[in-house]
């Protein structure tokens, strides 16, 4: 479990193919204090540490997680928001996140608003997710509340520090991004018969 509070940023170091699988090895502050078999959300996507190395750590992505995930767009120097598993002595700062992503997204577009900037993004509605004004989404890993909420799609607005902080300082229109949403809201949608 996460917080969707993000740690710090890695920085994809190398990746090797083995078959359907990729290995990303990423370089971060938080690497060395990192042991193998840990859990780490990667922009949201939760994976097990196979290695560790000099400040760097490497995780696997099994096919399926390609698949439904922006992974397959990352190249060697990437930016990559990363978290640690929640501990269950401390606060939870920003909402409960599993680190399994539902789908993409897609950047339509980023406005600045005079010290804050406002990005929108469109979905697949066909999927049964669904965005409620002021609720809760992750995106890349990180805790928002949701701006504006329509059928496909959706805003978010991002304060400096977030903006600074994590990697959407590199989101621009057209950029593909990974979405959680809220769990409290998939159950209720599968209750009312929305999602399968």
């Amino acid at each position: 479990m996460f917080t969707g509070i993000i740690e710090t940023l890695g920085v994809v170091k190398a990746i090797q193919k083995e078959g359907s699988n990729i290995h990303f090895t990423i370089e971060s502050p938080i690497s060395k204090e990192l042991k193998i078999d840990q859990s780490v959300a990667h922009n949201g996507v939760c994976l097990t540490v196979v290695a560790l190395g000099d400040n760097s750590h490497t995780v696997t992505a099994i096919d399926e997680t390609l698949k439904k995930t922006n992974l397959g767009d990352w190249i060697t120097g990437s930016k990559v928001n990363l978290e640690r598993c929640m501990q269950m002595n401390g606060r939870l700062d920003g909402h409960i996140v599993q680190g399994h992503v539902d789908q993409t997204a897609t950047c339509i577009s980023v406005v600045s608003k005079d010290g804050s900037w406002e990005f929108e993004f469109n979905y697949d509605s066909s999927k049964g997710n669904v965005t409620v004004e002021k609720g809760s989404i992750t995106i890349n890993g990180t805790s928002l509340t949701v701006v504006n909420s329509k059928d496909s799609g959706f805003s978010v607005a991002i304060i400096p520090y977030t903006y600074e902080h994590t990697n959407f300082h590199e989101i621009k229109q057209g950029t593909v991004v990974n979405l959680e949403f809220d769990i409290i809201g998939k159950y209720v949608a599968r209750l009312l018969g929305k999602t399968q």
